[in-house]
């Protein structure tokens, strides 16, 4: 059993078997030198949003770190979809994450904390990694958040 695979089972974390869809016209994912760039991927779980609208409204803050980590898992199928294997990631080099927010709420880091803290269970030291954290007025699908990761690999 491949190290990473080994990891997930020991979280108890199954990635989905592929990646959303694309809402559009572009790909999950892109390799480019030694580098892997996810598209923004959203908290859909078999096609569909546990819960859609605003952080500070409709959905609280532990809904959206939820959220944020379903988000990450989507992004790790799409980078295993080019790679072949999580394996071969080397580094979780950044994580670019939006919340969907009320203009009172101001927790945006927090929120992607739920990105970032399972990324460090999976990768230990290799997925410590730098981090934007932005408020925006609307998500594709009312999605409360959206997760782009940009990742080394060998």
């Amino acid at each position: 059993m491949a190290q990473i695979e080994a990891r997930l089972a020991e979280l108890g974390i199954a990635l989905p078997h592929r990646s959303p869809a694309p809402a559009g016209t572009y790909a999950p994912a892109v390799v480019s030198g030694g580098l892997v760039f996810t598209a923004g991927q959203l908290p859909l779980v078999d096609g569909k949003l546990p819960v859609s609208g605003k952080v500070g409204a409709a959905v609280s803050a532990d809904e959206a770190h939820a959220a944020a980590r379903i988000a990450a898992l989507n992004a790790l199928s799409a980078i295993a979809e080019v790679l072949g294997s999580l394996d071969r990631v080397t580094r979780i080099v950044k994580v670019v994450g939006f919340v969907a927010s009320d203009p009172t709420f101001t927790a945006q880091p927090a929120v992607l904390n739920g990105a970032s803290e399972v990324l460090g269970s999976i990768f230990g030291h290799a997925g410590v990694h730098a981090r934007s954290a932005v408020g925006v007025a609307v998500l594709p699908l009312d999605s409360p958040v959206e997760v782009e990761l940009i990742v080394a690999f060998s």
